[in-house]
């Protein structure tokens, strides 16, 4: 007989069983079902995810191989590749979606207090996107190239703890700055964003929302300099000014002052131009933030 309780098990503690039937009873997921319920598919793509699993037969193996210990892994159902295949194509995603804001939900809530690189009492989210390859004859709706589909996962994440607050899935084809007109800003957050975000009538909306943003500018980017501020080229600080854009569109697109600051990388010795509607924030706070966004970058290389 098994004494003791098994890791997997103590993880999946953790989780609210009820929180699930919850989501799962939203939307009738257990009706008909028999066997293999919702709860049972969980713990199986769990499971798979937790210990690398690479296909449906591979999750089936490994489990079937534990079979006489599958009671106490917390599995009521028969496991086998068919039923979890058909699990996984015909029931409601919704449930699971719904489930997963429930667990970042949980989890900013453990990390509300914790610091990241940058000292800041604000939030902070760095948003960004990747793209998913696809096969084209599986997925012809994810149109990208002539010869392959793609999808893109455009992901607003909180550095405290580097938890996504959203993620949009889209065709690989929809420009990245267009995803700025399906977020909600939260008054007082920082948004730090690459230059494929600079669009200024849609930066306008964060600054409109009481929120700061930091970018990158380009190199074609009009502006007039109105003052500037003193500065520690010691810690790479080249520029720090207070610009009005002059643009013929752009001026119309953010009528008011911007923040333009010069920055060079000790390390790398590169020189990154940075506009931010932030006028409290030290000039190298506001590169550290910037630097800072690379943990998006981390969180796409584990997600892929």
């Amino acid at each position: 007989m098994h004494a003791g309780k098994l890791v997997f098990a103590q993880l999946m503690e953790f989780i609210s069983e009820y929180e699930f039937r919850k989501c799962v009873n939203r939307y009738d997921g257990d009706h008909r079902v028999r066997n293999f319920s919702c709860w049972d598919q969980f713990l199986c793509m769990a499971f798979a995810q937790l210990t690398y699993r690479e296909s449906l037969r591979d999750i089936e193996v490994c489990l079937r191989t534990k079979s006489k210990r599958l009671y106490h892994l917390g599995f009521r159902g028969k496991i086998s590749r068919s039923t979890l295949a058909d699990a996984n194509d015909r029931r409601d995603w919704r449930i699971y979606q719904d489930f997963a804001m429930v667990l970042i939900r949980e989890a900013r809530e453990l990390y509300s207090n914790d610091t990241f690189s940058v000292r800041l009492k604000r939030a902070a989210y760095a948003l960004d996107s990747t793209t998913i390859d696809l096969c084209l004859t599986l997925f012809p709706w994810a149109t990208f190239r002539t010869t392959k589909a793609a999808v893109k996962m455009h992901t607003l994440l909180d550095l405290r703890g580097n938890i996504p607050s959203v993620i949009v899935i889209t065709r690989g084809k929809v420009h990245d700055v267009n995803i700025l007109n399906e977020l909600t800003f939260e008054a007082g957050a920082i948004y730090i964003m690459d230059r494929g975000y600079l669009d200024f009538a849609r930066l306008f909306r964060i600054r409109e929302a009481s929120a700061f943003f930091v970018t990158r500018s380009k190199k074609n980017t009009q502006f007039k300099r109105l003052y500037s501020n003193a500065t520690v080229r010691s810690a790479g600080i080249i520029a720090d000014q207070t610009i009005n854009l002059s643009g013929v569109s752009t001026c119309k697109d953010y009528p008011e002052k911007l923040r333009r600051i010069v920055y060079r990388d000790p390390v790398t010795k590169k020189r990154l131009v940075f506009l931010t509607n932030n006028f409290t924030l030290a000039a190298k706070t506001i590169a550290n933030l910037y630097k800072s966004r690379w943990q998006i970058e981390l969180f796409f290389k584990w997600i892929k």
